[in-house]
């Protein structure tokens, strides 16, 4: 699958759907707009799409509404628990923030990752 830039409606839409809160941070992910919770990711875009970490359980619910898949960023590589959302405006917005409260709460489940050390050059 070729890169694409995600457009700009697209990153206004996941920002205006991002919660705000102490342990969340937005930041460029392989150069897509991501959110994460204690470090961990729990959505963000991918080419036209947006993504979603999720528990089991509400993966299979997910995956049971039209137009999602799971996360294959490169083909044969699935991201386990990653669910995608092809057209998120197709969607609407209260779908696409249910599955961004589900996301939240399941990466705020998740342990805390430690920050990275910058490596001195």
């Amino acid at each position: 699958m070729p890169w694409e830039k995600s457009s700009s409606d697209l990153v206004g839409l996941l920002n205006q759907a991002v919660p705000t809160g102490p342990n969340i941070q937005v930041k460029k992910m392989f150069g897509y707009p991501c959110a994460f919770v204690n470090s961990n990711l729990f959505t963000g875009l991918f080419n036209q799409s947006m993504i979603f970490r999720l528990s089991p359980s509400d993966l299979a619910a997910f995956l049971d509404h039209p137009d999602t898949t799971v996360f294959e960023p490169m083909p044969g590589h699935q991201m386990k628990g990653h669910g995608v959302l092809r057209n998120p405006f197709d969607a609407g917005g209260e779908e696409v923030s249910n599955w961004m409260k589900c996301a939240l709460q399941f990466g705020s489940r998740l342990p805390a990752k430690a920050p990275r050390k910058k490596e001195k050059p």
